[in-house]
């Protein structure tokens, strides 16, 4: 039921807050301001609002849906055979379901492709860019793996070792109502810090991705190539944090408030 729940938040999450995405994905490929970005994409057009929706909607109902389900299934396995403290367990079980949905690095990657407008001419959906993909070797579905476990891992570990002490310090729940609020605050506030915290990793990400084929780019190379594009400057290296801010809010809250929800129907 972990896995499901997860499926479900994560669904729920994609359909409200996809168009927000957009606009902080061409800020963070840009560096852009937001009024900028929103004027790009009305340039696109409303047919290419939720363009490149389905690899991310594939990517984030499975990778949630492992996320949470993994967590559990490693924390029972963890608990049976080791005798090391709760702390421990639990941390050792969300990095390694963190780093299980690396796995599900190609969506994506392609969702980055199809969210490109320099892209918008090459592909005219998910398919079609899994196929041009093809011609460069299985390599270039994982360009941008190592952000992404560097993301994954550290972030799941503070995501579920802090998201019982955060609702503890929330006023006590006294009905289905209460705790569906303070659900959404944790997860909003929690996804919000983490967000913000790994903000310049997932900037990288996107900069490798964004690239088809050619030379395979270290992280850190990546890295000063666009610290040094925005004048050396952490304010620019920042630049749509604070929409990243108010989207993870929304959507953290809504996948924690969803996932606890159904957890208690099922």
């Amino acid at each position: 039921k972990h896995y499901l729940c997860g499926y479900c938040a994560a669904f729920t999450n994609i359909a409200v807050t996809f168009p927000i995405q957009k606009v902080l994905f061409r800020q963070q490929l840009y560096g852009l301001k937001t009024k900028d970005a929103v004027h790009q994409l009305q340039k696109d057009g409303i047919r290419n609002l939720y363009r490149g929706i389905f690899p991310p909607l594939m990517q984030k109902t499975t990778t949630l849906a492992l996320m949470f389900g993994l967590y559990e299934d490693f924390s029972s396995l963890l608990h049976s055979h080791l005798s090391a403290p709760e702390l421990l367990t639990c941390s050792m079980a969300a990095v390694l379901a963190g780093t299980t949905e690396a796995v599900l690095t190609p969506f994506e990657r392609v969702q980055t492709l199809l969210q490109d407008y320099k892209h918008h001419d090459k592909f005219t959906n998910t398919y079609q860019a899994f196929r041009v993909l093809k011609a460069y070797g299985m390599r270039e579905y994982y360009r941008g793996l190592v952000p992404i476990l560097l993301r994954n891992g550290p972030s799941n570990a503070l995501f579920f070792g802090l998201r019982g002490p955060i609702k503890q310090c929330l006023p006590e729940a006294t009905s289905d109502s209460t705790h569906l609020v303070n659900d959404f605050i944790c997860g909003g506030l929690l996804g919000a810090m983490l967000g913000f915290l790994f903000f310049p990793v997932n900037v990288v990400k996107t900069r490798m991705q964004a690239q088809i084929g050619g030379e395979f780019q270290s992280f850190s190379e990546v890295f000063v190539k666009i610290w040094l594009e925005r004048d050396k400057k952490l304010i620019h290296l920042f630049r749509g944090a604070h929409l990243n801010y108010h989207r993870s809010v929304l959507s953290w809250g809504i996948i924690n408030a969803t996932y606890e929800f159904l957890l208690k129907l099922l």
